[in-house]
């Protein structure tokens, strides 16, 4: 089988159960970003994060194989898997046993420390536009409500697993300096109180 088909050569691609859409339709940007989100986190395991965080990732990439079917076949369909609530669970679970491991946060953070944290920062960026694409696609077609669901709590667990990836590492989060502290500091090195 060869990996060219040629039948999107005019812009259209097809859907689950054959339906072609162009492809800058709102459906494809929903599970086009999704599979973005699951590139970056395939990059970010490719940074070497601890096994156990390495194994949630892998199990969170199968999910979005599924949130990417469940987003390319609209209507109903027996042979298509779907999001469901016990994979929503699933991502809340995992977020509450990370953060039992961590300090509570006390100010923001930049995306950065060790390269799987920063390569997980950039995945929840991209699964926060995925979530998105969802919201307008939503408005315009029907969808799995679950799916925004999920999107909505890996991009949280992004974000705690990136804390966490730096945790395992000894390594700190980066925190965010606000202008004003960083005048007060250029006050304090000029020995001004």
């Amino acid at each position: 089988m060869k990996i060219y088909t040629k039948t999107g050569d005019n812009g259209q691609t097809g859907l689950f159960g054959g339906q072609r859409v162009a492809k800058d339709s709102l459906r494809v940007h929903a599970y086009g970003t999704a599979d973005e989100c699951n590139a970056a986190i395939g990059v970010a395991r490719a940074a070497l994060p601890p096994p156990e965080l390495d194994a949630l990732l892998a199990r969170i990439q199968n999910q979005l194989f599924v949130v990417g079917a469940d987003l390319a076949t609209p209507g109903e369909s027996a042979s298509i898997p779907r999001i469901g609530a016990d994979d929503v669970a699933f991502l809340e679970q995992a977020i509450d046993d990370l953060e039992e491991s961590l300090e509570p946060l006390r100010q923001f953070i930049l995306p950065g420390g060790t390269a799987a944290a920063a390569h997980l920062h950039l995945a929840r960026t991209i699964c926060r536009r995925a979530e998105r694409w969802v919201v307008s696609l939503a408005q315009a077609e029907p969808v799995n409500t679950l799916v925004l669901v999920y999107l909505n709590r890996l991009s949280d667990l992004l974000f705690v697993a990136a804390r966490a990836a730096n945790a395992r590492a000894a390594t700190p989060d980066v925190p965010w300096v606000s202008p004003r502290q960083e005048a007060r500091r250029a006050g304090e090195e000029a020995g001004h109180p």
